[in-house]
């Protein structure tokens, strides 16, 4: 499955070539609910059909549409679902996401890829990663407050202890003490501190592939969930600097993936507060020192300058219109009409391409009533 942050940190959004399709729906994870999700997935596809054929041939698009075809046969797949989907596709590129967050249905076809709907689960700031380690593997989960799924790891990269260190792995390796033990590192020595030191290798490996694959694409808080052996030693050889100090004191395996959750987000939970709490009150200091506006004509303004750091967007609230991106202008319309966007949605877009941030806001965490505050550079 395609992770859309490793995707989205690497442009690959913006290199479409026209005509660029998108499609979007909400799933489900159960039947018999999710019996019915195919029927209105190639319903969907119909659509973007449809809308190619007023400009193109049947010749033209049907490259274009073999993969969001071939999708729909794809069995495993549609038994495996998440809350929504989003797919998609041009000429040379074809990605599919399962998404933890429902989405609104629509299928467009346009001169660019409509990602808004992936833009906006990005920016949340409740989002974290789970880290389930133990001397035979790993396990890697993604979630939020409500939700909590398992990551299909990178195929093709070693994950397991046996892949990792090959014929580097000390035998017999199960008759060995438990990684970090106190028979390990004192007075056995022999087989025992060979197996710790064999444990610290693996964990080394694992640490710089999570940074490299997960970590810093999604920039997401990882927590450890381990036993408490093995959480210390992978404390000692990370270097990411994603990995929060606290962590579960137990492995996945142990735990139904709903208390795992709840477990994560007792860890989650107090950095999430701290960290609306901190961004309201830098915009408040920055709006007494000439520094902060929530003024919509004077954000977009500073965006297009280049002088905003920061961009608090209250969650759900759409303001329709487009955005001129180089003067600032901003022309309000219909989101009914198809050439009509949101206007936070391309603010925050802009904000990102200045090298600012953009973080999306619960509605009651918001300090202003606008839907937009801005901290600026200078």
């Amino acid at each position: 499955m395609n992770i859309f942050e490793k995707d989205y940190a690497e442009g690959l959004f913006e290199r479409c070539e026209p005509p660029c399709l998108s499609l979007y729906q909400p799933t489900h994870r159960h039947r018999p609910d999710n019996q019915r999700d195919l029927i209105r997935y190639r319903n969907l596809v119909k659509i973007l059909e449809a809308t190619l054929l007023q400009k193109y041939t049947r010749r033209d698009i049907q490259p274009l549409l073999a993969p969001f075809l071939a999708q729909a046969d794809n069995r495993e797949f549609w038994n495996h679902t998440f809350n929504g989907l989003a797919v998609l596709g041009s000429k040379d590129f074809f990605r599919v996401y399962r998404l933890q967050n429902q989405v609104a249905e629509m299928a467009i076809v346009a001169d660019s890829f409509h990602i808004k709907p992936l833009r906006r689960i990005l920016q949340s700031a409740d989002r974290y990663h789970i880290l389930g380690l133990s001397r035979h593997g790993i396990r890697l989960f993604e979630g939020n407050r409500d939700i909590l799924d398992e990551v299909e790891l990178t195929a093709g990269m070693p994950w397991t202890i046996t892949e990792v260190l090959g014929e580097e792995l000390t035998e017999p390796h199960h008759n060995a003490a438990p990684f970090g033990s106190a028979g390990g590192s004192h007075g056995h020595g022999g087989k025992e501190s060979e197996v710790d030191e064999d444990a610290k290798r693996y964990f080394r490996q694992i640490d710089r592939s999570i940074l490299e694959y997960y970590s810093k694409p999604s920039g997401l808080p990882l927590i450890l969930a381990s036993l408490p052996e093995h959480k210390f030693l992978f404390h000692q050889v990370s270097h990411n600097p994603y990995l929060l100090e606290a962590g579960i004191d137990i492995h996945p395996d142990s735990l139904p993936i709903d208390d795992l959750r709840l477990r994560a987000w007792q860890v989650m939970e107090p950095l999430y507060q701290a960290r609306l709490s901190t961004l309201v009150e830098d915009f408040h200091r920055s709006r007494s020192q000439g520094l902060g506006h929530d003024d919509l004509t004077q954000v977009t303004k500073a965006i297009v300058d280049g002088r905003v750091a920061t961009l608090l967007i209250e969650a759900d609230r759409e303001i329709p219109g487009r955005v001129d991106k180089k003067t600032g202008l901003i022309v309000f319309g219909d989101l009914a009409n198809p050439e009509v966007d949101d206007v936070l949605d391309d603010l925050s877009s802009l904000t990102l391409k200045m090298g600012g941030k953009a973080v999306i806001v619960p509605t009651e965490k918001m300090p202003v009533d606008t839907g937009i505050a801005a901290i600026y550079r200078y």
